[in-house]
């Protein structure tokens, strides 16, 4: 399975970059969107719109069904990728460079998890 090292991850399978200017990109694992199969549609907040951290901020549409993307950190959308809007599937072929939005004004920030860790969690689920 493809972790980049450098990424932190959710339980609920998004992934977190953080940028130098203290923001950080949020996208879909591998993990996630091989489980959600062919994506077909994603809706994505506006710049400028508030998000919680915990809270649902987008939700993407696949042959399987309509799922929830919830937000790793609280702070403020300072970009959407527009290009996900055309072009959905980018989830699907390249998870970790398509990044859903780029927050900032991070005031509060869920619970972590290094490759390591999210891997050990993913072999606990597996599991189930």
């Amino acid at each position: 399975m493809n972790l980049p090292e450098e990424l932190k991850y959710t339980k609920s399978h998004e992934w977190v970059s953080y940028l130098p200017d203290g923001s950080a990109k949020i996208g879909l694992t591998d993990f996630a969107q091989k489980e959600l199969g062919d994506i077909v549609f994603v809706n994505l907040p506006q710049e400028g719109d508030s998000v919680e951290a915990g809270a649902a901020f987008a939700d993407v549409e696949s042959v399987k069904a309509v799922s929830d993307v919830y937000c790793p950190v609280t702070g403020t959308v300072q970009a959407v990728n527009e290009e996900l809007l055309d072009a959905p599937e980018q989830l699907n072929k390249a998870p970790y460079e398509s990044w859903m939005v780029r927050v900032g004004d991070i005031s509060k920030t869920e619970e972590l998890l290094s490759a390591g860790e999210y891997l050990t969690f993913l072999s606990g689920k597996e599991g189930d």
